[in-house]
């Protein structure tokens, strides 16, 4: 049992889709810890450029590719490609996917947790009662496994009622909530005291503390935070209109992407100076240092205090659900379309296969330690593997193929939507997509393996 295809209802609805398939915890937390660990400003400033000349390019390769396939990934390569080799490479971008759906799974559900903590008023405490209950529940072999289950099956609904009314529909009611959550926290913190040095320490660069690990850094975070390489851009292009313009749409995605990475850190570096806490302390920023830090900056107003934290984890919920709803969309569509299944069938598949995944990844965290492989626990394994090689080199082989073996009267046509818009950054386009990515994100992936 097959079915037939669909593609997005609306343009404001495909736009919102496909960027609520990028926007994730790589904006909301990822972004915000980077930018601290690299000197503020002048991270963010590097982070824009290689948005506009490796990310945007990156996304419109995904897109002709996915639109031109009108199918999974992986078949969408082969389409391209003529059935060559190249179609593993879409095959790569699915893996990707699947695993990431996985582990991803783990630390949203810690946002789930930390909503429900909020609410029932169990984050109140000094650093030390924080750290303490962070560590006991990311070890606790029952709560984030559960928590982990529940977000996979809310994913799940969305997906098993398709492209229009499921992901389209959901993204309409999403994007729009996220971002009302963003505008009211940003001003809450903006209008702590001495909010205003961590605005400066976010919007003013120093460019003396840049060397090439901050841009390497910036490199790799926008190749991260844009989702390339993980099937999701190429699996949503293939429910395009002949009709979208794909450079039009690849830079309004880049935009609002960009733009919520820019409000996370307006809401976390005001509220960490505020309280003199340290901005750059990593992955832990979001479940240990914040917490201690709204409790902090709003001790004269606990009201306040707790109602910003319960926004601030709603926020992180509701991106990191939109990127697993993109994530999963990915194996899905391959499994409902390459063994000839219903689209409901596809996604049980997916569920209860990132279900045992995300709670294997979960336990190995502390529960139970024996779940590791060459020292590594199941979940940093698979963070290493798709983040440092996967991603990397499924972004460089389809820069290669779109480059170089993709006939370039196809990429004409697919970007001037068949001589119907302008070609003048055609030129532009290739020139970026054959030189400067491969050899940028060849960097990226040396240096994560600490070879440079």
């Amino acid at each position: 049992m097959s079915e037939k295809r669909n593609i997005f209802g609306s343009k404001v609805g495909m736009i919102l889709a496909t960027a609520g398939g990028a926007v994730g915890l790589g904006n909301v937390w990822r972004f915000p810890y980077m930018a601290g660990e690299n000197g503020g400003a002048a991270f963010m400033v590097i982070y824009l450029g290689c948005v506009l000349l490796l990310g945007v390019p990156c996304m419109l390769s995904e897109f002709i590719i996915g639109r031109h396939g009108a199918s999974n990934t992986f078949r969408a390569y082969s389409e391209v490609g003529n059935g060559s080799a190249w179609k593993y490479v879409g095959f790569l971008g699915v893996l990707t996917g699947f695993l990431i759906t996985g582990y991803y799974a783990v630390v949203s559900g810690w946002c789930l947790q930390y909503v429900y903590a909020s609410l029932s008023g169990e984050l109140q405490g000094d650093a030390t009662y924080v750290t303490r209950y962070f560590q006991e529940f990311s070890q606790n072999p029952i709560r984030p496994v559960f928590w982990t289950i529940v977000i996979l099956l809310t994913t799940h609904f969305v997906i098993v009622h398709g492209v229009r009314k499921g992901i389209e529909r959901f993204s309409k009611a999403m994007m729009p909530a996220l971002s009302v959550l963003l505008i009211i926290i940003v001003i809450a913190s903006c209008l702590l005291p001495n909010g205003w040095k961590g605005m400066e320490f976010f919007l003013l660069p120093d460019f003396s503390k840049v060397d090439s690990g901050v841009f390497l850094g910036a490199l790799g975070q926008s190749f991260y935070s844009l989702s390339i390489a993980m099937g999701c851009i190429c699996t949503y292009a293939s429910y395009f209109s002949r009709q979208t313009n794909l450079l039009k749409s690849a830079v309004q995605v880049s935009l609002i992407d960009t733009l919520i990475a820019i409000m996370a850190g307006l809401i976390i570096f005001p509220s960490a100076f505020s309280v003199g806490a340290n901005p750059d302390s990593g992955p832990s920023l979001v479940f240990i240092t914040l917490p201690n830090v709204f409790n902090q900056a709003f001790s004269s107003a606990p009201f306040i205090g707790w109602l910003v934290a319960l926004m601030f984890y709603a926020l992180l919920s509701l991106a990191a659900l939109t990127s697993l709803v993109s994530l999963h969309e990915v194996s899905t569509a391959f499994f409902y379309e390459e063994l000839h299944i219903s689209r409901k069938r596809g996604a049980v598949i997916v569920t209860v296969a990132t279900c045992i995944i995300g709670a294997f990844c979960s336990l190995s965290l502390g529960a139970v330690k024996e779940l590791e492989v060459a020292g590594l626990p199941l979940f940093d394994l698979f963070d290493f593997v798709t983040g440092q090689i996967f991603l990397p080199l499924g972004g460089f082989l389809t820069c290669v193929f779109v480059g170089w073996y993709v006939p370039k009267k196809l990429l004409h046509e697919e970007f001037t939507n068949w001589n119907t818009l302008s070609g003048r950054c055609f030129g532009a386009y290739l020139f970026l997509v054959r030189y400067v990515c491969p050899v940028a994100i060849l960097a990226i992936f040396l240096h994560q393996l600490e070879v440079i």
